[in-house]
């Protein structure tokens, strides 16, 4: 999403500026509304860097505050809330106590925005890389009904159900990437010692080598002279990569890819929906409007595919359509969860089935990560067979050829 610099009015009229991630123009003022404030101006903030396509070079190697610092602090601050301690009193006294230079620089300014007059929701959405627009929605729902607590409170759980989903993922994925590391490992000794060896020994009979085998003394030996250029490609492509990827259209285009992966895509298509349900049920509950919440929630699913599919069902409601009807044009959800969304439609309970598609989405999960190595296994087997059978047509095979000249010489 872009980034627009915005000025606006506040309810007391005061006149505030600063800065929004949005889609367009019209979402970034439609997200100043919602919160109390009136837009002014909005322009697009100019990047200093053209030559990257409006993408600065050190926002490809910034990362965002890590979940379980999020967890700690949306906990503090239910206890803090529900106590009664002073808004201001308690983001001063988290600020000195963050480990996180990136939220203690974030509480800070929370803590002076509130100091002159801005309330608390609209003070976080200045910090968009440590508060997501899902997270300040539901803080602006809570401080709007005079249940700010009760908000944090959904906060902390709904983001202790993430991590927890994203320990998971990483513990099912440690067995696979250890060996594919191995693999990696075990062929850059291949190349740098062993081969260069054969190559040697195969050289002094002066015979002529297999195909297979003169293409393996030819990887070695540009392994082994030409590693500052392989080294080179290598950096330049990671760097190309990951600007590609920070690209809307790479990100699109990597988003959709990710879903349709041998294995695992169909893991991270229900980690994803069940991220989707769980964040629709508690915008619906805490009483935003289904439009604005599937605006919201497109952003929190981290997946520009998804986020495309759920912004046309936003547009769907606004034309009056049912959610159910957008739902199964979507093609995203399972039959049983298209029941559901019917019936939580039929009984004004859409919250609560949502609550329970997630649930449902996040057992399928769990089920799929505990045999997910079992699946990976076959996979990893076949490549370390293809790695050993091409070794001994590369190397064993000449090898023979050659005492079997010896011994009928």
């Amino acid at each position: 999403m872009a980034v627009f610099r915005y000025q606006v009015r506040d309810a007391n009229g005061r006149l505030v500026s600063g800065d929004i991630e949005a889609a367009t123009v019209n979402a970034a003022a439609e997200n100043l509304l919602r919160r109390g404030l009136t837009p002014i101006k909005i322009s697009e903030a100019k990047s200093g860097n053209a030559g990257l396509g409006s993408i600065e070079l050190s926002q490809l190697w910034q990362g965002n505050i890590k979940l379980d610092e999020l967890v700690v602090f949306t906990r503090q601050m239910y206890s803090l809330t529900k106590a009664g301690i002073p808004i201001m009193r308690a983001i001063n006294g988290l600020a000195e106590s963050a480990h996180s230079k990136l939220l203690q620089r974030a509480l800070t300014g929370v803590s002076e925005a509130l100091g002159s007059g801005r309330t608390l929701s609209t003070a976080m959405s200045d910090y968009p890389k440590v508060f997501s627009q899902l997270f300040v929605s539901i803080v602006h729902v809570g401080e709007n009904t005079g249940r700010l607590e009760q908000a944090f409170l959904q906060l902390s759980q709904y983001l202790e159900l993430e991590m927890d989903t994203r320990k998971r993922i990483k513990t099912a994925m440690r067995y696979p990437t250890f060996v594919m590391v191995a693999i990696v490992i075990a062929m850059v000794i291949l190349n740098i010692l062993v081969i260069p060896q054969f190559a040697e020994i195969f050289g002094r009979f002066n015979v002529e080598l297999p195909l297979a085998t003169r293409i393996l003394i030819g990887t070695s030996y540009f392994f082994v002279h030409y590693w500052p250029l392989l080294l080179l490609i290598v950096i330049v492509a990671i760097v190309a990569v990951r600007w590609y990827l920070a690209t809307p259209k790479g990100r699109l285009s990597w988003d959709k890819t990710r879903l349709r992966l041998p294995i695992v895509g169909s893991v991270i298509e229900r980690s994803l929906l069940a991220r989707f349900s769980r964040s629709f049920s508690m915008m619906v509950a805490a009483g935003v409007p289904l439009n604005q919440a599937l605006s919201l929630v497109a952003g929190a699913v981290d997946n520009a595919y998804m986020a495309q599919r759920i912004v046309e069902m936003r547009r769907g409601i606004e034309r009056g359509e049912s959610l159910l009807r957008n739902a199964v044009a979507s093609e995203l959800f399972t039959p049983l969860v298209l029941q559901m969304i019917a019936v939580g439609e039929e009984t004004g309970q859409v919250d609560e089935l949502l609550n329970e598609a997630a649930e449902f989405y996040e057992r399928e999960v769990d089920y799929d990560l505990k045999s997910l190595t079992a699946r990976i296994e076959p996979v990893l087997i076949a490549v370390v067979a293809i790695m050993v059978l091409i070794l001994a047509l590369g190397i064993f095979t000449p090898m023979w050829d050659m005492m079997r000249a010896v011994r009928g010489s």
